[in-house]
């Protein structure tokens, strides 16, 4: 099984790239974000208070992300691995997806760093926004967002690149462009 994180501050292109690379290579999708509008959506108990959190621009506690996490994870026993969006976003996700898969006998093959700089986020962002109207495109809670992105995800990076899984890729450019870098990676790895 093929098991790949994908990172990058709110706006990188991981949605976008992570449809592309699902497509080539038949993994599910796991977005933490996707699980959270699916609750607020279907306005369930969790979906109400993970819209609370986010409206504040704080980021929903492990165990509630964990949890749902685990859930779609053993929803699908027949996939050819996974790709994760969104999470883990703290060394302690990380370290508990590495206890959950290895319970599974599975582990993280990759990680991929889409590199955007801040300037390049914000402007995707506001066009996002023209088109999707996503309520956490607002530019107060975005702001909140790529702080949180920088003072506490990018901090799960060095875990795994003690692991030796961690590869990072310039997230600007053409989408084509970036794909082929990134199926080119994925590539290399799976032949290992």
């Amino acid at each position: 099984m093929f098991n790949l994180v994908i990172f990058g501050p709110p706006g990188a292109g991981k949605g976008t790239q992570s449809a592309k690379i699902i497509e080539k290579y038949n993994l599910a999708h796991i977005s933490t974000g996707d699980m959270f509008r699916m609750h607020i959506t279907e306005n369930t108990v969790l979906g109400q208070k993970v819209k609370e959190l986010l409206s504040e621009g704080i980021l929903v506690p492990d165990s509630i992300t964990i949890n749902m996490l685990e859930e779609e994870v053993n929803n699908n026993p027949d996939v050819s691995g996974f790709i994760f969006d969104g999470f883990p976003r703290t060394v302690a996700q990380a370290e508990s997806l590495d206890v959950f898969l290895k319970g599974k006998n599975e582990e993280i093959s990759l990680v991929i760093q889409l590199d955007v700089n801040e300037d390049e986020i914000k402007q995707r962002i506001a066009e996002r926004k023209k088109v999707s109207g996503r309520a956490d495109d607002d530019e107060t809670k975005l702001i909140r967002r790529i702080d949180e992105y920088f003072q506490k995800t990018v901090h799960v990076l060095p875990y795994y690149e003690k692991q030796g899984k961690l590869i990072k890729i310039e997230g600007i450019g053409a989408i084509d462009d970036i794909f082929a870098k990134l199926s080119e990676t994925i590539d290399n790895q799976m032949n290992r």
